[in-house]
């Protein structure tokens, strides 16, 4: 027994000397942002072994996604400080001040993006995502022209083919539509947009169900599969995950079989480039990099590809989900859409890609989808030098922020987008806020700045078009069931807009009903 208590002895005086250690480092940490409001927790947000949200113990993973301006309104400023103690001592800022965001955002050079922080992104390869300096120039410069006027040009006519394919051939114009979720109806428009105008892979509705010889799943399903669990890669190595839970062994199989299908591709559109001109992303990106003086290696390229396919897939696809729920669920604004594309939509044949400023509302309506659910919910950037701005508060009261050299910075798009010193009534739909002047630099779901989001225009372009083709004939409905016949206004806003997490958000489950007008 005395032995025990004599090695026990030294072994307290050591884990008592790194608490107060630590317990130092992290007043320091708090002194050196002038002790600015906000948290003060054992774990920061991006310790992935406690996602949760405890009081003094960790403020969890993603957390302004649930309280978006909440937590702003409740220290009185737009700006948030964390500082935590593990793993080590620092300060991360949350912000929804749209002048800093907007001053953080344009200076590339002194708020660089920690690229620590988008690993989940390095899937396939380095891409134009995950790079820095001139690595990202370089990129940038081979990937820009991908992106053109053309392009935008074929995501219309591809999206009006596979819409008008969709109600000939899968809705077979009947007067009611019935769908139990609806991203069985966003998710496949999406995938066969990319497929023509990202990899010229024209598929209608009723292909694609049976795995090509050589391959064991579908491209659509690899492709959702690794969008959906990509987080998996960062927690186990994939030999870890082959061998797995069930859940593990399936999406390690869709790892794989997406790696070989975008390998295929681009061998094949090597192989066929100098044949024939073609338009789609993927074709484009290839061009590019083969006329160029920086050319990216297959890996790199490898890379790109794969980030284009999932942000383009996810943004889209989700967006649009949330846009049919909220028309759903808010009558009177889908009744104003429908009129305003009325007033605009051709008589005798479909919209073409020049008539697209006539649906000014229905980018409106994929804004104001957008504000309530961006994309990214933080963008992280980090300073390479101290820096201090001076913040107002609701009352005109100024004060000094001072955010030392290496802190996390999260531009804190949901805060931003939720700001009611910046939007009216922000928790309502109004799409209409975004037919006139609005605070634009108060709005960064592409992000913004120099490393605003390449394929913006891509996702727009593609929404207006869904938006616009499928409200224009059918009526948008919530489809009633018995066990919540009961339930309130909000109480089904709630229940249709509940969400899951994966690169982005999307919706759990909203059953909906399309009526021919």
């Amino acid at each position: 027994m005395l032995d025990y208590s004599r090695a026990t002895v030294p072994l307290l005086l050591l884990v008592l000397f790194w608490a107060v250690k630590k317990y130092a480092a992290f007043r320091q940490v708090v002194r050196s942002i002038n002790d600015w409001p906000g948290f003060r927790t054992l774990f920061n947000d991006r310790f992935v072994f406690f996602p949760f949200r405890v009081r003094w113990i960790a403020t969890g993973m993603q957390w302004p996604y649930y309280t978006k301006y909440g937590d702003f309104a409740k220290i009185g400023w737009d700006v948030i400080a964390a500082v935590n103690v593990l793993p080590t001592p620092g300060a991360s800022f949350y912000i929804a001040d749209p002048a800093i965001a907007k001053e953080i955002i344009g200076a590339r050079s002194r708020f660089p993006k920690p690229l620590d922080a988008y690993e989940l992104l390095t899937t396939f390869g380095g891409n134009i995502l995950v790079t820095e300096g001139e690595e990202w120039k370089r990129q940038r410069k081979v990937a820009a022209p991908a992106f053109s006027e053309r392009n935008n040009r074929l995501v219309w006519d591809e999206t009006i083919r596979i819409i008008e394919d969709m109600f000939q051939n899968v809705w077979e114009n009947k007067d009611v539509v019935e769908i139990d979720h609806v991203m069985q109806l966003t998710v496949p428009i999406t995938l066969l947009v990319l497929g023509a105008a990202s990899f010229g892979r024209r598929m209608s509705w009723n292909e694609d169900n049976i795995a090509p010889p050589g391959h064991s799943m579908t491209f659509k399903d690899a492709l959702h599969e690794v969008s959906h669990r990509l987080t998996l890669r960062v927690i186990f190595p994939q030999w870890f995950m082959r061998i797995g839970t069930p859940k593990m062994r399936h999406f390690a199989r869709a790892y794989d079989e997406l790696g070989k299908y975008l390998e295929e591709m681009v061998e094949a559109r090597r192989a066929s480039a100098s044949k024939e001109e073609r338009y789609d992303l993927f074709n484009s990106l290839l061009a590019a990099n083969e006329g160029s003086d920086a050319k990216m290696t297959d890996s790199v390229l490898l890379g790109n590809v794969f980030v284009f396919l999932v942000a383009g897939y996810e943004t889209t696809s989700h967006t649009l989900a949330y846009a049919f729920i909220y028309l759903a669920l808010y009558q009177e604004e889908q009744e104003k859409y429908y009129q305003s594309i009325k007033a605009a939509m051709p008589a005798d044949r479909a919209p073409t890609y020049d008539e697209l400023s006539s649906f000014a509302y229905s980018l409106a309506v994929f804004n104001e989808t957008l504000r309530h659910f961006p994309p990214v919910i933080n963008i992280p950037k980090t300073p390479v030098d101290d820096a201090v701005f001076t913040v107002t508060n609701a009352a005109g009261e100024k004060r000094t922020l001072a955010i030392p050299r290496g802190s996390y910075i999260n531009i804190c798009t949901s805060g931003l987008h939720n700001n009611p010193h910046y939007w009216d009534e922000p928790e309502a739909f109004k799409p209409a806020r975004f037919l006139g002047n609005y605070p634009r630099d108060a709005f960064l779901p592409f992000s913004g700045g120099p490393r605003g989001c390449i394929g913006r225009g891509f996702s727009e372009t593609e929404a207006v078009a869904v938006l616009t083709m499928i409200i224009s004939r059918y009526k948008v409905e919530v489809r009633e069931e018995p066990q919540f016949a009961g339930e309130t206004f909000e109480q089904r806003k709630a229940r249709l807009l509940k969400s899951q997490h994966s690169l982005t958000v999307y919706p759990e489950r909203a059953p909906l009903v399309f009526r021919r007008r």
